[in-house]
């Protein structure tokens, strides 16, 4: 680790710390970013293709003009996307197609900043040690991730937690502080000390290596046999935990703990949960992937099945979650968008088994789970969501089931004229009001115009006309 390198990384920590911690992001974000890209090039000047700094220069000014114009989540996406490919474009010698460019931002960003606990270790020259480090890292790396993603899932693990606190014996030291700079210096480690795995290339006349011998593949040693193993042992007792307890409170209904209600049981658990689904789909398909040291485990293999059949009971838990708190807080868009990406996530889930067990490629997964995902919007497409939506609302509503909230008529009236057939249902329930029946023989003249042109007509819409046209005599007012 050069001594020099190491005081720059912890000069663009520090100044991390200053423009971001504990503070909002604006245009602090972009000037780290300059700041970044100006130390990067200073510290690997002697290894940069000068001639393309222009170019490289005008992509970094280019992704974060939309940074300057306001921060949020797409801005820097932009702005790290456009870091890391001046980056590459200016220091990795084996960027000669696009396949190797997007490998080297997928290394970059997912597998590099690993590189800096790698680097650390190394430079104590202790063997024994770093490969302790490498087996452990990433079981207790994502194991600290799931236990977070339960904790904010489960009322009950936080109440848990909680308990098990032994106080603040360390008042003085900040542990958001300690990992906001271990973060920041694991991010901006490699742009600092900038390395590149290299690649054997095939020639048309013959095998041919890349420039210079291929350095270590840091992704196989974080993702070999043993840290895979070590990985699905603590993962599935993780996991058994969470099911456990979905087991016992919201299958079997159990009494939860005081102060700790169903809807709220219900409400914190289904988004994390999703994130927990994915987050270990993705390391069951890296774990296994195709030719790895892995796949052929006779131990692995069954802990992969185990692990995966507990997901799959996880997003149903989550689907259950969200039923729940739709029976009580009734159906929008967004939570009919949340039930069915949840079921594609537990068909591509199942879908990781079957490829598991046949050897599937990867690629045959990508086929599959294109296919379900072209069937789903199909299916998507043919459904009128808000007339379902609208009937839902009006049918489990406090008005017409005497349970549950009131009706909200202003977010029946945004679905449009399809909410027609409901609204008329909730206007009867609420008693004539003149500003509803105004709001509401306003969308039957907006469907009446939109029918009154072929170029607009639709079967659907028909369908509709014909209801309301069946109406007319019993229309309030």
């Amino acid at each position: 680790m050069p001594p020099a390198k190491a005081a720059a990384a912890l000069v663009l920590a520090a100044l991390a710390d200053w423009l971001f911690y504990d503070q909002n992001a604006g245009l602090s974000a972009v000037l780290f970013a300059f700041a970044l890209a100006g130390v990067s090039l200073a510290a690997n000047f002697g290894h940069v293709a000068h001639h393309r700094l222009p170019i490289a220069g005008a992509i970094v000014v280019a992704g974060l003009m939309p940074a300057l114009e306001e921060v949020n989540a797409a801005t820097l996406a932009f702005a790290v996307l456009a870091l890391g490919t001046a980056l590459a474009l200016t220091t990795n010698p084996c960027l000669d197609s696009v396949t190797r460019g997007a490998a080297s931002l997928v290394d970059l960003f997912l597998v590099s900043p690993f590189r800096l606990f790698r680097d650390v270790v190394s430079a104590f020259d202790l063997p024994g040690l770093a490969r302790g480090f490498i087996l452990w890292f990433v079981p207790l790396l994502l194991g600290t991730v799931f236990v977070l993603l339960f904790v904010a899932a489960n009322p009950v693990l936080e109440i848990w937690i909680s308990q098990l606190n032994p106080g603040n014996p360390a008042a003085s030291l900040s542990l958001g502080r300690t990992l906001f700079w271990t973060l920041a210096l694991a991010l901006v480690w490699p742009f600092v000390h900038v390395k590149w795995r290299r690649y054997a290339n095939v020639a048309p006349n013959g095998p041919r290596s890349s420039q210079g011998p291929a350095e270590p593949d840091h992704f196989i040693d974080l993702f070999g046999a043993g840290t895979i193993l070590r990985s699905l042992i603590l993962f599935n007792l993780l996991f058994a935990i969470q099911t456990i307890l979905d087991v016992v409170y919201l299958w079997g209904n159990a009494t939860l703990p005081a102060a700790i209600t169903y809807a709220s049981y219900a409400h914190r658990g289904a988004y994390p949960l999703i994130v927990t689904a994915l987050l270990a789909a993705a390391f069951v398909l890296v774990a296994m992937r195709p030719g790895g040291p892995a796949e052929q485990s006779r131990v692995i293999r069954p802990l992969v099945y185990l692990w995966v059949g507990q997901n799959v009971l996880l997003v149903i838990s989550a689907m259950l979650r969200l039923d729940l708190y739709v029976q009580t807080y009734l159906l929008t868009y967004w939570r009919v968008a949340a039930f069915v990406w949840m079921l594609l996530v537990a068909i591509g889930l199942i879908l990781i088994l079957v490829r598991i067990a046949l050897r599937a490629s990867n690629e045959w997964l990508v086929r599959a789970n294109l296919s379900v995902l072209t069937i789903a919007l199909y299916v998507c497409s043919l459904i009128n969501f808000a007339a379902v939506i609208a009937d839902y609302n009006v049918s489990h509503s406090r008005e017409a089931s005497g349970s549950g909230v009131s009706l909200d008529m202003d977010y029946l009236i945004q679905l449009g004229p399809n909410a027609l057939p409901a609204i008329d249902q909730a206007i009867q329930l609420r008693y004539a009001n003149p500003v509803l029946v105004s709001r509401r023989n306003s969308l039957v003249e907006q469907q009446r115009r939109q029918m009154a042109s072929w170029r607009s007509w639709s079967f659907r819409g028909w369908r509709l006309q014909r209801f309301l046209d069946g109406q007319q005599s019993n229309v309030p007012g």
